[in-house]
């Protein structure tokens, strides 16, 4: 296992401990793993739908069926009759299958979500701070999943499939960024949160950057799934983000694929900047603290950015152009048919974010680039704990698209 202190992290950890667990945690046969992730994408199918799909036999799909049935992870639909042939059964993914926890590291709060099969967040658990500190955290998660196993039947605990940590790499790098004073956040350079928490858990633990597991939420959950390919931009107190490419989550050499914070854009005087310092919204926070306001509302308060109305209408208007000038820069590079924007504000926000960088694309030299979609996600705020969430069913239920087109080429 890499050391998280190290901060070469793989794009997905699973330490030793991650063989735990009931048959419905263990790691799916391949064609098990097609069906389920076709009937994901689909909604529903038929077992002749299937079949036409994949080009199994009847009875293999039968067999298969039967099985994921008996483990809870599919359930029978309506008999459809009234058509040619045979009446059908459409088979669809059964929410209570399986749950996953999900953890979002941030720079102001944690937040511990449990998601069932179908994303639906049954229960959330967060607590904010000025900045993280990983003994904080491990607390708090140690709490936290006693709690909320503790609600949970002795069936539903046995079909948990894991915890996924999205957070941030290397945060000790961030102590100036989150407004700390030097050295207090040294601590993240010897820390190994999913050594300790993997330690007490009788599931496995998996740790992604935050962006790129927010990506993977909007992949499994979101209209990610409608484009072969596209970018992702998630604003939260800093901005990042994660690619999608010829239909899988792109997580790179380092995790890091998408780390569109770094991308570089000018302002109007010609000075270079990194889009993490013009388009996040600690710019907003920044400003509203400037004018001697407290700003904490923004992030523990589920009507906090309606409480700064002038200075979230300022805020869109100066990140729109930088976020347009990023999606261009990156569309010459990767020919992305969709640019889908999330972040950690209320919906009506993201909206605003979108027309607003739609606008500021239009006016732009676009000579040689087709020009994207910019599009809305639809995970909203939960979108990095959804997205570790994501990580148990990624490595055992779902396979990627590229390994669809291997399988149904």
């Amino acid at each position: 296992m890499t050391d998280f202190a190290e901060g070469h992290i793989s794009p997905m950890i699973r330490p030793s401990g991650a063989g735990r667990g009931s048959k419905q945690t263990d790691v799916r046969a391949h064609n098990e793993r097609l069906l389920l992730s076709l009937v994901r994408r689909n909604g529903t199918l038929s077992k002749a739908e299937i079949a036409r799909m994949t080009g199994l036999s009847a009875q293999a799909i039968s067999v298969i069926i039967r099985k994921l049935e008996d483990d809870g992870l599919l359930r029978r639909g309506k008999v459809q009759r009234g058509r040619v042939g045979q009446p059908s059964t459409p088979m669809a993914l059964d929410g209570e299958g399986a749950l996953s926890f999900g953890v979002k590291i941030g720079r102001r709060s944690v937040e511990i979500v449990l998601i069932d099969f179908v994303g639906r967040a049954r229960r959330t658990l967060r607590e904010t701070y000025r900045w993280p500190m990983p003994d904080a955290i491990v607390a708090f998660l140690k709490r936290s999943i006693a709690t909320l196993m503790d609600d949970l039947s002795p069936d539903e605990q046995h079909r948990i499939a894991g915890l996924g940590i999205s957070s941030p790499f290397e945060l000790w790098l961030w102590e100036e960024g989150v407004g700390a004073p030097p050295g207090a956040m040294e601590a993240w350079r010897s820390a190994d949160l999913v050594h300790q928490i993997d330690a007490e858990l009788p599931f496995p633990v998996y740790l992604q950057n935050d962006a790129t597991a927010a990506c993977g939420a909007e992949f499994v959950f979101g209209r990610g799934q409608d484009f072969q390919s596209y970018l992702y931009l998630f604003i939260g107190f800093f901005i990042g983000g994660g690619v999608v490419l010829n239909g899988s989550l792109l997580p790179g050499t380092t995790g890091n694929a998408g780390a569109i914070g770094s991308f570089p854009v000018r302002r109007n005087s010609g000075k270079a900047e990194q889009l993490i310092d013009v388009a996040s919204a600690s710019v907003l926070e920044a400003r509203i603290r400037a004018a001697g306001l407290d700003p904490t509302p923004l992030w523990d308060e589920a009507d906090g950015w309606e409480r700064f109305p002038g200075f979230v209408d300022e805020w869109i208007a100066a990140i729109a152009p930088f976020l347009a000038e990023a999606s261009l820069g990156a569309c010459s590079v990767i020919d992305f048919p969709a640019i889908i924007i999330d972040g950690g504000f209320p919906a009506a926000v993201r909206s605003r974010i979108v027309k607003a960088t739609k606008a500021h694309l239009a006016e732009m030299n676009l000579k040689g680039i087709v020009p994207p979609a910019i599009l809305e996600g639809t995970v909203g705020n939960q979108a990095r704990a959804i997205g570790g969430a994501c990580l148990p069913f990624f490595d055992k239920f779902i396979l990627t698209s590229t390994q669809f087109a291997a399988e149904l080429a």
